[in-house]
């Protein structure tokens, strides 16, 4: 993957950001960088054999700078294998027509060392996917060294399980930022009745000062802990009866098959457990609350040929979060204010903050793209109660 700012066409005013230029040779060095990695971009092979064939003394240098521009701080691993391709590329092409190898033993250790490293990296992200297969659930593995030193398993938060219970608006944002890691979860402010003791105090739930209660929640990675993200081991029983004891409602005998309802990408339906009256979740842990409800629609209009608009339900998603969850940090309220596309979604902002996450993914496109609005009657939009229109 080669980052957006690093073409070949800006890359004359860019090196100068990132290389040496400390002499005329560092400037010739830059030239010779660009030159090369515009012909490595263009596929000008005899071009980029002349080049090297020419400028034999510029090239230990230019595989230096690339190395350097890689080891430079806040770049991802496909940034920084960028600038290491382009450097493995000019130093195997300085061994095949000059016969010196050093620029080469140079660069090859240090993709070597990033390889593994990425490997590593991604080795811990898929350590825990089971776990965390049910949409929602998180492995709190920020403090992991810690819990292991006191011979502690890692947290799993089981969001989904909690949803059953809690509408989202309950802990967000009065309780818990809707970001993850932005927290800082400890013990010392559950044990003050802050965060998850807030609920598990002894009284609404069980209590996370009782040292008995310690393996219901550190129990990740312990075969226990299947129920908690393996839909086909799901306790029913045991949520019903969780559920009672908050004043929340759950009704397993509406459930088809006694199973939760999954879509193809495997994210539970919520909308097919409300209409079933599966769930009743408590709104606020305030009895002098007082929900707020918006109850209109609004159309983002689709610029595709092959996909309707987009009907977004005010309704749906006031009644389970906090209108201050999204306004103004995820959505300025001006309507036609925000400029919202799939690419950003797909990077977490604006939709992609919940959906992909704790909501169903955005991948299942019909899901929000369900009619062209366009096409409907006057009557037919008002009895679809859509109040607003704006271009997606």
């Amino acid at each position: 993957m080669k980052p957006r700012h690093f073409c070949a066409r800006s890359l004359i005013t860019f090196l100068p950001l990132f290389f040496f230029i400390n002499s005329a040779l560092a400037l010739t060095t830059d030239a010779f960088i660009a030159e090369f990695i515009k012909n490595y971009d263009n596929q000008a092979f005899d071009e980029q054999v002349t080049l090297v064939k020419e400028n034999q003394a510029l090239i230990p240098s230019a595989v230096d700078n690339l190395i350097n521009s890689a080891n430079q701080p806040n770049l991802t691993f496909e940034e920084k294998m960028w600038f290491l391709n382009i450097a493995s590329s000019l130093a195997y092409m300085n061994m095949h027509w000059h016969n010196d190898d050093q620029p080469l033993k140079t660069v090859e250790p240090i993709i070597k060392e990033e390889l593994q490293k990425e490997q590593t990296r991604l080795a811990i992200l898929m350590k825990w996917k089971k776990e965390e297969r049910f949409i929602g659930n998180f492995v709190m593995k920020k403090n992991q060294a810690q819990m292991e030193k006191q011979g502690l398993s890692m947290v799993m938060y089981p969001h989904w399980l909690h949803r059953v219970m809690f509408e989202c608006k309950v802990c967000h944002n009065s309780i818990f930022k809707m970001r993850r890691w932005e927290n800082d979860i400890s013990h010392q402010n559950i044990e003050e009745g802050k965060q998850c003791g807030a609920c598990h105090n002894g009284e609404m739930a069980f209590s996370a000062t009782d040292e008995n209660s310690c393996d219901r929640c550190h129990i990740v990675g312990k075969p226990e802990a299947e129920h908690l993200h393996n839909p086909n081991l799901v306790k029913q029983e045991s949520i019903k009866k969780a559920a009672q004891s908050v004043g929340a409602k759950w009704r397993p005998e509406n459930l088809t098959d006694n199973r939760l309802p999954v879509d193809r990408f495997q994210f539970i339906d919520w909308l097919e457990l409300k209409n079933k009256s599966v769930f009743a979740p408590v709104i606020s842990l305030d009895e002098n609350f007082k929900d707020e409800i918006r109850d209109n629609q609004i159309v983002f209009q689709s610029k595709s040929d092959f996909v309707g608009d987009v009907i977004f339900d005010h309704k749906v998603h006031s009644e389970w979060i906090r209108c201050d969850s999204c306004h103004p940090a995820l959505f300025k309220e001006e309507l036609g204010g925000n400029k919202i596309k799939m690419t950003e979604i797909s990077k977490g902002r604006f939709c992609g903050h919940c959906h992909g996450k704790v909501s169903f993914t955005f991948a299942d496109c019909l899901r929000c793209h369900k009619k062209s609005i366009g096409k409907l009657s006057a009557d037919e939009s008002r009895k679809e109660n859509v109040l607003r229109r704006v271009e997606h």
